[in-house]
């Protein structure tokens, strides 16, 4: 950690720095870094524009260009941007791109109005290379474990009450199966792998625990597990959490039913029991081809049914029968035939209580 560079951007992520994204707005959309706001020198049509001229009449008239396009009221908008969140975040730092001209200028009017406010040096593209490399070095370091279990076994909320542990589907903004999707996005694949990079950061200069993972596929929704991460993953001891049908019926309906209808409420109002519907039918489409046909059929007519028992009665229940459905006949021979390739790799399975203890052991070895 002796050279500068690295041990700045050290700094920054371990102390969640505030920091100002110069970038256009299709820039930060991207990707960008978890303590960053886009406050930018240019937007996206004069960043257009001035990128046009570079390439046709090159980098001074460019240069020109953009002092004409960001001037008067525009620059003084800009300033009193830079100047309010640097008076909120008072170790603040800017970024461009690469840490060159958008840094220097916005540094430069900012020193007009007394504030002096540091440049991360190599910008975006430094950072963004330093968490790639962080990640790739602190999962090879790594003693990895798995946490495995049928699907509605809980396991998201076992890993939530380790220390220490990454909260994969967390990151994702996504439950991780066809009807993990949440009505908030999911982040960027860059955002998603910059969370992750800084919370590895975070986590290797608190403890040298092993890490405890929730097992998953390599997507998460539409977020991809970086390829040094999943194959460790899939290397690693696996711990199997065995809870009973009952109880996985149970955890399936109050988060996808009841606590996930609650959220279309709040997000559709009056329009949330269709909403709804549309998401279920949608999820089942998901998995229509590895399903078959006639099953498709057959849970959507279920999920029919349900849906409209609950618009007369106001009541869940019904849900019920296209969830035990679906373990039945998707999910539990699925889960079966993938857990018989890896029996192997399986050094502990117990009930909540016991694979928790376990794994409490575990961090604190």
């Amino acid at each position: 950690m002796s050279n500068p560079l690295t041990q700045q951007l050290t700094d920054i992520f371990l102390n969640d720095v505030p920091m100002i994204d110069l970038r256009a707005p299709c820039e930060f959309e991207l990707g960008a870094f978890p303590t960053a706001t886009n406050l930018p020198l240019m937007n996206d049509r004069e960043r257009q524009l001035v990128g046009i001229c570079y390439k046709t009449k090159g980098q001074q008239q460019a240069i020109e260009l953009g002092h004409q396009l960001v001037s008067g009221e525009t620059k003084q908008s800009r300033i009193h941007y830079w100047q309010s969140f640097s008076n909120q975040n008072n170790n603040a730092v800017f970024y461009c791109f690469r840490g060159g001209l958008r840094s220097r200028i916005s540094q430069s009017w900012l020193s007009e109005v007394g504030i002096d406010l540091p440049i991360v040096s190599g910008g975006y593209k430094a950072m963004r290379r330093f968490l790639i490399d962080q990640t790739d070095r602190l999962v090879a370091q790594a003693k990895v474990y798995v946490l495995t279990g049928f699907t509605g076994s809980a396991k998201t909320k076992v890993i939530k009450n380790l220390p220490l542990t990454i909260d994969l589907e967390g990151i994702a903004n996504h439950r991780g199966s066809s009807f993990g999707r949440k009505l908030t996005q999911q982040p960027s694949q860059i955002d998603f792998e910059n969370q992750l990079g800084v919370k590895l950061l975070k986590r290797s200069h608190l403890s040298e625990s092993p890490l405890i993972l929730e097992d998953e596929s390599r997507l998460i929704g539409a977020r991809s597990i970086p390829i040094v991460l999943k194959n460790k993953m899939d290397e690693a001891p696996l711990i199997f959490l065995d809870q009973p049908v009952e109880y996985r019926i149970e955890q399936i309906y109050q988060d996808y039913v009841v606590e996930l209808f609650s959220d279309f409420t709040d997000q559709y109002r009056e329009n949330a029991i269709a909403e709804y519907h549309l998401f279920l039918v949608n999820a089942c489409k998901k998995i229509a081809k590895r399903l078959g046909g006639q099953d498709l059929k057959r849970v959507l007519g279920m999920i029919g049914k349900a849906i409209e028992h609950q618009l007369n009665n106001d009541e869940f229940t019904l849900h019920q029968e296209w969830i035990v459905f679906l373990l039945k006949n998707y999910y539990d021979p699925m889960y079966s035939f993938q857990i018989s390739k890896k029996q192997n790799r399986v050094i502990f399975r117990g009930n909540q209580q016991e694979v928790s203890s376990y794994l409490s052991q575990l961090s604190t070895s």
